[in-house]
């Protein structure tokens, strides 16, 4: 039975992660940075990595039951992300390709979002709404790669509710708390509503959040806030919806945990005749397993990386080979 061992260093997270061929996770370990305040700096990040990421492979063996001789193939997150915190992971990962004679795989991050989605709800062909702390992307499948039909033009829906909760004195991840606040708000205030074409733009409102503050309740600042950006991003993706035609909506990505947005995408979807799906949210936030499950796909699809390869802090969802899909 093929195995392989994902390592996941985009961002704040560095996860280990070991899955077996047929999708069953042996091991998921993690450890995250989570600043008291502000945003994440990255080498902070890249010190925590250093100094947790052997802890964290070691953790992940005994999980599974396993040493690295028994791994077939080494996988790691090669972009996009924070480059201090990507070359972390990168530098473990290449260490035990080479150490132990393994191939190595270098794996999208967007990609794994969407395939550990895949597998972990069983969707085929879906168009997958990529939400996340600095991704906001509606992506679908056509003509041999992930096309993105829609995008945020500025920041990632999760940053800007980041953002937003840090002016409410929230640590990060602050955007649990908005939606906790949203809850017990009742008047809709007038705020920015951005849509150019099938992309978005999230930082007007931001600024028009936070001055509004000085005038409203937090609590009805939180709900317009949610109201506003959901709708927005409901709206591209129906757009993408209705041009696809996909039978299939798949939520990914830490921002997917949001109930107000699944319910929103779901009314949508369902009018168009598409179900909706969510990853479990276990799985919603950076993972190893995503890496790992990727990884393996790509390498029995015919994917090799050469352990010189530099990290892509830049790469784009729409830039990655995803030769095991057919069609």
């Amino acid at each position: 039975m093929l195995v392989s061992l994902g390592i996941e260093s985009t961002a704040h997270t560095f996860g280990v992660g070991i899955v077996d061929e047929e999708g069953n996770i042996l091991a998921d370990q993690r450890v995250s940075l989570r600043p008291k305040e502000g945003g994440i700096l990255p080498r902070e990040a890249a010190a925590l990595f250093s100094e947790k990421g052997a802890e964290v492979l070691a953790n992940a063996l005994r999980e599974a039951g396993l040493s690295v001789e028994d791994v077939g193939v080494i996988s790691f997150a090669i972009g996009p992300g924070l480059g201090p915190s990507l070359r972390t992971g990168a530098i473990l990962a290449r260490y035990l390709a080479v150490r132990f004679k393994k191939p190595l795989v270098g794996v999208n991050h967007g990609v794994a979002h969407i395939e550990i989605g895949k597998l972990l709800t069983k969707t085929r062909d879906p168009l997958v709404v990529y939400i996340s702390g600095a991704n906001t992307q509606i992506i679908a499948f056509e003509n041999g790669r992930y096309r993105v039909f829609g995008e945020t033009l500025d920041m990632g829906i999760g940053n800007f509710l980041d953002s937003f909760a840090r002016e409410l004195g929230f640590p990060f991840p602050g955007a649990p708390k908005v939606e906790e606040l949203a809850k017990k708000g009742k008047e809709l205030i007038d705020l920015p509503y951005t849509v150019k074409g099938s992309d978005l733009a999230f930082s007007g409102l931001l600024t028009a959040a936070i001055k509004a503050l000085e005038r409203y309740p937090a609590e009805d600042v939180c709900f317009s806030v949610q109201e506003i950006a959901f709708a927005m991003l409901t709206e591209v993706t129906e757009r993408a919806l209705a041009h696809t035609e996909k039978e299939e909506v798949l939520l990914v990505g830490g921002v997917a945990a949001n109930k107000r947005l699944q319910g929103m995408i779901k009314i949508m979807a369902s009018e168009r005749g598409a179900r909706t799906y969510v990853v479990p949210m276990k799985y919603a936030s950076d993972n190893g397993v995503m890496i790992a499950w990727t990884g393996l796909l790509a390498y029995k699809a015919g994917i090799r990386t050469d352990p010189s390869e530099p990290v892509n802090p830049k790469f784009r969802v729409d830039q990655a080979e995803v030769p095991w899909i057919e069609g």
